[in-house]
């Protein structure tokens, strides 16, 4: 590992939470560099709405990001745009092995704060139809089924929030809901019941989506009765996926205990099992994924890196 370049700190991930343990790292003068493999602040930034974040009324997931990042680059973070291949920990000296497209670092810790990825709905056609109807980021594709109708998987927050910003853009806006019930918060259900676009179809799965280049039929499926029947459609209709995340953990797989769907489990000092790495953000197995949620491990994070390197920060 001669030709790695050493670092006290290696953060995986550029959302809130490595951000957040960027900023943490400068002020505890550690050696450190934060790794994004796509954008900086991750999921945050296809947010448009932020309206629960501490400090910062009515703002949205770019603006809050960019401040983000300009705090930490102000206080001397560096920022690189990589994506991480493997995470490796020599068992004799300790330090970690982080490899990335074009060059490796030797890291005494890590944090982890990758975040997590869409989770895919299964139904037939929609892997095929991703980009042609098929979305999992309301911000980014809603202004393209202006005039049209629209179709929500999901009952949860994410879900119902992603369908009452599509009201923006899209005639209808049908909200897909295989259970009862919604799991939204009342608020947000509620917000979602008043509005004259918006319509829920409890009960209710998509099978399978089909059409000349867009989608132009739906087949559905009642969960109640197993009984499926279709939909046609002039026009090509969005379908939209919000069936919650899935963590970006598979690259320490087998250097933390993770739970039965991928999260990773850590203490309140967001320490793993494995000395030196901790976690942060989406990534990690908790109550409540949310900006403030993420900054705070983030925080945490670095704090006990710092710590752990011989460096306690005064709390």
């Amino acid at each position: 590992m001669s030709s790695a370049i050493e670092k006290d700190l290696v953060i995986v991930g550029g959302g809130p939470a490595g951000l957040s343990a960027a900023i943490y790292a400068q002020r505890a003068m550690l050696d450190t560099v934060t790794l994004e493999q796509e954008a900086v602040g991750g999921q945050v930034v296809l947010t448009s709405d932020v309206d629960n974040y501490p400090g910062v009324p009515h703002t949205d997931g770019f603006s809050l990001v960019d401040a983000m990042q300009r705090q930490a680059e102000d206080l001397g973070a560096q920022i690189v745009m990589e994506n991480v291949s493997s995470i490796a920990r020599d068992e004799e000296t300790g330090l970690f092995a982080v490899k990335t497209t074009s060059c490796e670092y030797e890291a005494k810790t890590v944090i982890v704060a990758g975040g997590a990825t869409p989770r895919k709905a299964g139904f037939e056609g929609e892997l095929e139809y991703a980009g042609k109807g098929v979305s999992y980021c309301a911000t980014c594709d809603g202004m393209f089924f202006r005039g049209r109708e629209v179709f929500v998987i999901g009952g949860g927050n994410s879900a119902a929030e992603e369908a009452l910003f599509l009201t923006r853009f899209a005639e209808k806006v049908t909200l897909i809901v295989r259970k009862d019930h919604l799991r939204a918060q009342a608020a947000v259900a509620e917000k979602l019941n008043n509005n004259p676009k918006t319509s829920i179809r409890f009960l209710t799965s998509i099978v399978g989506v089909s059409g000349e280049g867009s989608i132009q039929r739906i087949t559905f499926r009642n969960n109640e009765t197993s009984e499926e029947y279709a939909e046609e459609f002039e026009q090509g209709v969005g379908v939209f996926v919000f069936v919650g995340r899935v963590p970006a953990s598979e690259l320490v797989a087998n250097l933390v205990e993770r739970n039965g769907v991928g999260y990773v489990v850590a203490n309140e000092r967001m320490e793993t099992k494995t000395p030196g790495l901790f976690v942060a953000g989406d990534v990690r197995e908790k109550p409540l994924r949310q900006i403030v949620t993420a900054a705070s491990d983030g925080a945490i994070a670095a704090t006990s890196a710092s710590a752990y390197l011989g460096h306690p920060v005064d709390s």
